[in-house]
C-alpha cells in the first residue's frame, strides 16, 4: 500500500539566513542576499558578485577538529540537517534502520580540490592532505549526517547539477512512499564561490556581469543576462503520515507529488519545446490531483537566464494550459538568494512549504522590464498573501535533468 508522506522538519543555511525562521521571514521581505564577492579577489574577473553564505560559525554544528576533514558544502549541510532533524522531533522515535540520508550536492568538494591541486603543486604529493578524497567526493554530505545521526537506512547521494536536491527530496519521497523507510533527511548542499568555478561559469556564459546587487539576478526580466551564483543548505525531513501522526509530530505540509524526466537535448541549454521540462511538471500534478491553477504556488527554477526562463514559462504553458497557468502565483527566489546550485531545489522546497503553511507568495525582486516570452503572473517585488492549496517547485540542471516536486498543505 502507498502510504502518504508528511514534512515534519526544516532546515537551511544560506545567503538570506542561517536558519528557517530568519530566510523565511528575508524572502517574505524582499532582502536581496546578493553582494560583491568576499572569499576571494575578483577585481579581474567579468562577474564580480555572489549570494555568499554570511557570519556562519561551523562550530556551532561540529567538534573544531572535524572542520579540517570536511570541506564547507559538508559543514554546510551538517549545519541544515541538524536543525531539520532536530526540529523534526525524530531521533529516538525511529528505528535506526528505518532513517535514511538523501542529500546530494551539484559540485562536491571544489574548494578542497582547488587548495589540494595547489599543495601538489608547490610541494609534491606528501602535501596532498590525508582527507583530501573523503572531503571532495559528492557523497560526503550525506555519509556524513548518516554517521552524524546513526541513519543505517537507504542512503543515496543524487548529482544532477542544479536538479540534484529536487531530485534527492523527490526520490526521499518514493522511498517514504513505497515503504523502503520511515523517514529520510534530503536536500541538497553546495559550496562553490571560488575562483575556479567562478572561470568555468564565466567562460560557459552562464553568471551575469552586472555589478549591481539590485540589477544581477532577474529572473522573467527581459533585462536578465545571467545567474549569479549563491551557497549554502537546505535539507527537508519526510517522514511516512502515520508514523508522524502518532509520535505527534509537528507537519509542515504533505509531499503529494515528484516528476523526474530528461531533456536528451544538450549539455547546457534547455529544450526550447520544453516537452520534456513540462512533462516533469505534469507528473508531479498528476500524482497530487492537480487540474488547474487556481490555489498553486509554483516556486520556479527561474535563474534569470535567457533560455531558462522563456522555456520555463513555456513548460508551465504546456503542463497547465495557457488559460491556468495564468492563474498560478509563480515566483523565482533565486532573485533573492541567487542560484544554489545543488542545494537550489531543496530551499526552494523548503520556501514552498512555508508558503502553504503561511498562505504568503514570496516575492521576485528587482522585476522592473516584463518579458512578452515570459508572460505569467510572477509575484513581482513583493509578496503577496494566498488562498493556497498546492506548491510546485521544479529545477532543471546541466545534462537536461528536470524535477519537479509538489506539496499539498497539512490537513
Amino acid at each position: 500500500m502507498e502510504r502518504r508522506v508528511a514534512v515534519t522538519g526544516l532546515g537551511v543555511v544560506s545567503p538570506v539566513g542561517l536558519d528557517v525562521s530568519s530566510a523565511w521571514e528575508a524572502v517574505k521581505g524582499g532582502k536581496n542576499g546578493i553582494a560583491r564577492v568576499t572569499k576571494f579577489d575578483v577585481t579581474d574577473f567579468k562577474s564580480t558578485l555572489a549570494a555568499e553564505v554570511k557570519n556562519f560559525d561551523p562550530t556551532v554544528y561540529m567538534a573544531k577538529g572535524e572542520l579540517r576533514k570536511n570541506d564547507l558544502y559538508t559543514q554546510y549541510a551538517v549545519a541544515a540537517a541538524t536543525q531539520a532533524v532536530e526540529d523534526s522531533g525524530i531521533l529516538g522515535k525511529i528505528d535506526s534502520a528505518r532513517l535514511g540520508v538523501y542529500v546530494g550536492s551539484g559540485i562536491g568538494g571544489i574548494s578542497t580540490m582547488m587548495s589540494n591541486h595547489a599543495a601538489l603543486l608547490e610541494g609534491g604529493y606528501r602535501k596532498v592532505s590525508p582527507f583530501f578524497v573523503p572531503m571532495m567526493i559528492s557523497n560526503m554530505a550525506a555519509g556524513t549526517i548518516a554517521i552524524k545521526f546513526k541513519a543505517c537506512g537507504p542512503t543515496v547521494p543524487i548529482v544532477t547539477a542544479c536538479a540534484t536536491s529536487s531530485n534527492s527530496i523527490g526520490e526521499a519521497y518514493r522511498a517514504v512512499k513505497h515503504g523502503y523507510a520511515d523517514a529520510v533527511i534530503a536536500g541538497g548542499s553546495e559550496a562553490a564561490v571560488n575562483p575556479l568555478a567562478f572561470g568555468g561559469f564565466i567562460n560557459c556564459m552562464a553568471l551575469t556581469q552586472s555589478a549591481d546587487p539590485d540589477a544581477a539576478s532577474l529572473p522573467f526580466d527581459k533585462r536578465r543576462a545571467g545567474f549569479v551564483m549563491g551557497e549554502g543548505s537546505a535539507i527537508l525531513v519526510l517522514e511516512d503520515w502515520e508514523h508522524a501522526v502518532k509520535r505527534g509530530a509537528k507537519i509542515y505540509a504533505e509531499m503529494t507529488g515528484y516528476g523526474n524526466t530528461c531533456d536528451a537535448h544538450h549539455i547546457t541549454a534547455p529544450d526550447p519545446e520544453a516537452t520534456q521540462s513540462a512533462r516533469a511538471i505534469r507528473i508531479a500534478m498528476t500524482e497530487s490531483g492537480i487540474s488547474g491553477g487556481n490555489g498553486v504556488y509554483f516556486n520556479a527554477h527561474g535563474t534569470g537566464t535567457p533560455l531558462n526562463d522563456k522555456t520555463e514559462t513555456s513548460a508551465l504553458k504546456k503542463a497547465f494550459g495557457e488559460d491556468e497557468a495564468r492563474k498560478i502565483k509563480v515566483s523565482s527566489t533565486k532573485s533573492m538568494t541567487g542560484h544554489m546550485l545543488g542545494a537550489a531545489g531543496a530551499i526552494e522546497a523548503m520556501f514552498s512549504v512555508l508558503a502553504l503553511r503561511d498562505g504568503i507568495v514570496p516575492p521576485t525582486i528587482n522585476y522592473k522590464e516584463p518579458d512578452p516570452e515570459c508572460d505569467l503572473y510572477v509575484t513581482p517585488n513583493k509578496a503577496e498573501k494566498a488562498n493556497l492549496t498546492y506548491a510546485l517547485s521544479a529545477s532543471l540542471g546541466f545534462g537536461g535533468h528536470n524535477a519537479c516536486v509538489a506539496f499539498k498543505k497539512a490537513e
